[in-house]
């Protein structure tokens, strides 16, 4: 077996770290990289910043690989990153893997978004739901760039929010690494192109729970044509959506981004290796499938004022991503009150029956204030967090 961590740790890409990942910030890279690779620009943005292209290795099986469709999701960009730098070592894994498949990435298809930090481009257009139409410049980019290389397998790449979790009480876990192997119709039937995708992710979520057992997921496999993943499946190409999500205390997503790439390196060797013919449908979907159950802080006994009496009650919350002087800071506020069962918190606190008061003295809660608090006369919370 691979020492997944001992090539990890070989070939991380320092220069990238943290949330907010640019073209400002790939451009250093991509030139370092014109000695080993093709590197190109598929097209421009809405606001005509380059979308650049990377084309690697030499072989038959092709890859078609794009991340940061939505500009604030930046994890997945970093693991390809890591993985290229893999990829150009004298490794004899990447020699193997250069001569047998030929990739063509665009790391980051939505580069205004990117800099604003925004899930949508710059004219405020979910791209992941532009796949029919095709009315943005960068839906069209990745469109042609499909259609020209004409990939044998399409990476979609992705995060998703901390909200989502997996397993049943007394030992739920949050959703580090999701996967689906997208509908190509409304009945939601496996065809050779989905049944492949299937295989494959089995083979990504077999190395990953060697790693992070119970932290794996299954998006919701529900046909929409205007999904890129969806549209792309349905045109005959098996097409696998990565989703790399929470993993405790990692809001950077640096945890993360390192099991995303233990997926990408098993997959393409378990491809390479031709082991993926075996059906694994049973396997892929034995993988739970991801449910909204997480609040990145929840708050458990606490006493408040609640319509001129004092009630013993729950309250969560979470934090906004808000970009500042090119920094993702994470800014707590309170999101639910009331019992919330069957929710979680990445942190838990017990204020045991004691008093909530706000900065300003008041023990009046409502949902989005920020979550500066006192709880009774000695535990302060700032930004969520109780201080020590």
């Amino acid at each position: 077996m691979m020492d997944f961590e001992e090539i990890y740790n070989s070939y991380l890409n320092s220069k990238l770290h943290g949330r907010y990942i640019t073209n400002e910030d790939i451009e250093p890279i991509l030139n370092d990289l014109k000695t080993y690779f093709e590197i190109g620009t598929a097209g421009t943005s809405v606001m005509g910043k380059p979308i650049y292209s990377i084309k690697a290795g030499s072989g038959k099986t092709k890859v078609f690989i794009w991340s940061q469709m939505h500009g604030n999701e930046s994890t997945t960009t970093k693991a390809v990153f890591d993985f290229l730098n893999f990829l150009k070592s004298g490794n004899e894994i990447a020699l193997n893997f250069r001569e047998h498949f030929t990739y063509y990435i665009l790391p980051i298809v939505n580069p205004d978004g990117a800099a604003l930090y925004t899930r949508a481009n710059a004219n405020d257009v979910d791209l992941n739901r532009d796949s029919v139409n095709l009315t943005q410049p960068e839906s069209k980019v990745l469109r042609q760039a499909f259609k020209d290389f004409k990939p044998d397998f399409a990476y979609n790449m992705h995060d998703q929010r901390t909200i989502f979790g997996l397993g049943e009480d007394g030992d739920v876990k949050p959703a580090t690494v999701s996967f689906l192997a997208p509908s190509y119709n409304e009945e939601r039937e496996i065809n050779e192109p989905r049944q492949t995708a299937i295989n494959v992710i089995a083979v990504m979520n077999d190395t990953l729970q060697q790693f992070i057992p119970g932290q794996v997921g299954r998006f919701d496999d529900g046909f929409n044509i205007n999904c890129i993943g969806d549209m792309f499946m349905s045109l005959g190409v098996p097409t696998i959506l990565f989703e790399a999500g929470h993993y405790p205390n990692d809001y950077l997503r640096e945890k993360t981004r390192k099991f995303i790439f233990f997926a990408i390196l098993s997959g393409f060797y378990a491809i390479y290796e031709n082991v993926i013919a075996i059906n694994k449908s049973e396997d892929y979907f034995r993988i739970p499938q991801n449910r909204v159950i997480f609040f990145d802080m929840m708050y458990k006994n606490v006493k408040i004022n609640y319509e001129n009496k004092e009630i013993i009650t729950n309250f969560a919350s979470h934090y906004k991503e808000v970009l500042i002087d090119k920094s993702v800071i994470f800014e707590a506020f309170v999101k639910e009150i009331g019992e919330l069962d069957n929710f979680y918190g990445h942190i838990e606190y017990d204020c045991k029956g004691e008093l909530f008061y706000n900065n300003s003295g008041s023990d009046l809660l409502k949902n989005e204030q920020k979550a500066d608090f006192m709880i009774g006369k000695n535990r302060e919370f700032v930004n969520g967090v109780e201080k020590k």
